[in-house]
């Protein structure tokens, strides 16, 4: 039985050109060099916040294919207490989550840290990777898109 209401690829069929125009957000701070494992940390955070389960479900099977440790992938929801993310992490992921819970603002701390941490430009793509997710996150939540299966993974023939 499934729980949603439409599915991702009916967002690509029916507003195709919105659909275009958040996936290019989502693309440019990549492009603009910042590294990809720790936007993949950004994009789930903000999806286990919002709740959107094909979000969180696309990023963790994209941050395994592109390397992203499993420690990290299993502690990203208690960053604060795990050691084994780096200060830039941290601040990626603390600015992440003042973004996405703007209702609290962002405060001086979390900007300062996470200038400490990004040049003006890397803030900007940043901020930008973290408004591209939010958006996936509400159609995905909204529509209660059915998160993607795990690919399953060939095995060998043995005699």
């Amino acid at each position: 039985m499934s729980y949603a209401r439409s599915e991702y690829e009916d967002f690509k069929r029916i507003a195709p050109d919105a659909y275009d125009l958040v996936l290019a957000l989502g693309q440019v701070a990549a492009k603009a060099g910042l590294d990809k494992q720790l936007l993949e940390l950004v994009k789930l955070r903000a999806s286990q916040i919002n709740g959107c389960a094909f979000c969180v479900q696309h990023h963790v099977l994209l941050s395994e294919r592109i390397g992203v440790p499993v420690d990290k992938l299993h502690l990203v929801a208690v960053w604060r207490e795990a050691p084994i993310f780096s200060a830039r992490e941290r601040a990626a992921l603390a600015w992440a989550e003042a973004l996405t819970c703007l209702s609290d603002g962002v405060s001086a701390e979390v900007y300062a840290e996470a200038s400490r941490e990004f040049s003006e430009t890397e803030l900007t793509y940043l901020t930008s990777a973290v408004a591209s997710i939010n958006v996936w996150n509400r159609f995905g939540a909204a529509f209660r898109w059915t998160p993607a299966k795990r690919p399953v993974a060939a095995t060998s023939a043995t005699s």
